[in-house]
């Protein structure tokens, strides 16, 4: 038994104790064994260390959910890689950008993404002996070749590796979240007890769970959710384009005990025909973990009205820490977040520095007992977020004397949208690129189905008249520079923007007049 999970060494001594088991559900049906993937990730690390990869060297992936994806995981989880995974919806400048600074020395794109890893691999000057393609990519070779030839046994020299994601900052350049590595076996990673935080436990222990992956993987939570799944035992189902009553019939067809959610696919469940949401059993589902974005009280009290008690919710960060609330906490304490898992401590700061009691809003810090991390490259942010072993995100807060947890605000200028956190700064700087452009913001305004949606406001330059035609000259050099869930859906115009002596930008006043009526989310 593993020290630290519980259950018998991993997904690798179970897929060579019982190889014929069923893991993992392709969003196709395809079925994959336990000793398929099991080879398939053996042969991957063999195909990488060909490739010159050694310990703490990395690699990126842009691909949707599929198996290939998890050999990826589990191919840098026992062979002392970071795996880079990236948001297949970016742009090739900023695919290049996140391939340049992890030094990611191969990358394995879908064929689906290939124009834009493609132009990212160009920027980015990787070699073309280091580009593989699932499907056919120009100047890609097969990612079949990256296997060829390669060993179905386990490798030599197994480390624990780890997962390298990126997540963006304030200045909008996006950040690796870098853990060291600890020499230890991969058979003791931290997977092997993350789901008991949420009281979901080994398969060995308790028969018949089975996670469904029902959000892109490349998100930090969904692959952790999913990677611990697999870690422990649980097949996994993937889905590879979400909509409500697929989700509804996966359930259904293979009774789905656990998944993770957003809000926004909570409203949109609950947008289906009451003949279409009663006609699917959903009586197997134990734990619907929700977090990524608010959830409003009218949705989450719904949900739990139609699926119960399972309707589960966190407070995290990419980078470490968190709290839960189940479904008897948050109706005994409407609002709350949480209480801190059993790994990691919360505690509210003021502006000082000074710890603040129960009761009392300040800026949410957060610690980990499994170990700390770094900002990739950037020495400054790691420091800067501290207090002693304490970090924060920026979100603010307060404790009660319980120790639940309440959201009071949140990094003031992010964009929420769908659950996917927007940074106004990364898209500011697209704007100041356009000539025509003197000034400009970018926030969030209310949209029904996605909770927010994001705005520009624009200061013309001299000598451009503001218009029709000069916003969709601005909108369209946008699109060639962000992906599409960062582009501004419109763009308004002002002489001045409002500014106080020192620069500053007073982004409030911008945004209140798009949320009179409404109250945005916090």
């Amino acid at each position: 038994m593993s020290e630290t999970s519980g259950i018998p060494h991993g997904f690798w001594t179970q897929a060579q104790s019982d190889p014929g088991r069923t893991v993992l559900i392709a969003p196709d049906g395809a079925e994959w064994t336990a000793a398929r993937l099991h080879s398939a990730c053996n042969r991957l690390v063999g195909g990488l260390r060909a490739a010159g990869l050694r310990r703490g060297d990395s690699f990126a992936v842009v691909l949707p959910n599929g198996a290939e994806f998890f050999a990826a995981t589990l191919a840098a989880t026992q062979a002392g890689l970071y795996l880079v995974p990236v948001n297949h919806h970016l742009t090739g400048p900023e695919i290049a950008w996140i391939v340049s600074d992890s030094g990611a020395k191969v990358l394995i794109a879908h064929e689906r993404f290939g124009e834009q890893a493609a132009l990212a691999a160009d920027e980015a000057r990787l070699p073309a002996t280091h580009r593989y393609a699932v499907g056919a990519t120009d100047g890609f070779r097969p990612y079949a070749a990256l296997l060829e030839g390669q060993p179905e046994e386990p490798p030599a020299g197994r480390e624990l590796g780890w997962v390298m994601n990126y997540t963006s900052g304030t200045t909008g350049r996006p950040r690796g979240i870098r853990r060291p590595l600890t020499g230890k076996p991969p058979e003791e990673s931290p997977l092997g007890g993350f789901l008991r935080i949420f009281g979901i436990t080994p398969q060995v222990e308790e028969a018949g769970h089975v996670h469904l992956v029902c959000s892109p993987l490349y998100h930090t939570a969904v692959h952790t959710f999913a990677a611990s799944s697999l870690y422990i035992g649980h097949p996994l189902v993937l889905m590879d384009a979400w909509t409500p009553r697929e989700m509804l019939r996966l359930i259904e067809a293979h009774r789905v005990t656990h998944t993770h959610m957003v809000p926004t696919q909570f409203h949109r469940l609950l947008a289906l025909p009451e003949e279409v949401r009663r006609f699917y059993d959903v009586s197997s589902m134990r734990h619907a973990i929700h977090g990524a974005a608010p959830c409003p009280d009218h949705i989450k009290r719904a949900m739990i009205d139609w699926w119960g008690t399972c309707v589960e919710e966190y407070y995290a960060a990419s980078e470490g820490g968190g709290a839960f609330a189940t479904a008897e906490d948050w109706l005994k304490k409407p609002g709350t977040v949480g209480r801190a898992w059993p790994i990691s401590e919360i505690a509210i700061f003021d502006d000082e520095g000074t710890r603040l009691p129960a009761g009392e809003v300040g800026t949410i810090y957060m610690k980990m007992s499994t170990g700390g991390f770094v900002y990739h490259k950037d020495r400054s942010k790691t420091r800067k977020n501290r207090i002693g072993d304490f970090f924060t995100v920026g979100d603010l807060g307060l404790l009660d004397e319980d120790g639940y947890l309440y959201l009071r605000d949140r990094k003031i200028d992010m964009i929420i949208s769908g659950g996917v956190n927007i940074y106004p700064a990364e898209i500011e700087a697209a704007l100041l690129t356009h000539p025509a452009v003197a000034d400009a913001a970018a926030f969030g305004i209310p949209h029904d189905d996605w909770g927010e949606e994001v705005k520009a406001v624009v200061e013309p330059a001299e000598g451009h008249a503001p218009g029709p035609e000069l916003a969709g000259a601005i909108l369209d050099h946008c699109a060639r520079r962000l992906a599409g869930y960062k582009r501004p859906k419109s763009l308004d115009f002002t002489e001045e923007m409002p500014r106080d002596p020192n620069g500053k930008l007073y982004k409030r006043r911008l945004r209140e007049p798009y949320w009179q009526g409404r109250e945005r989310p916090v």
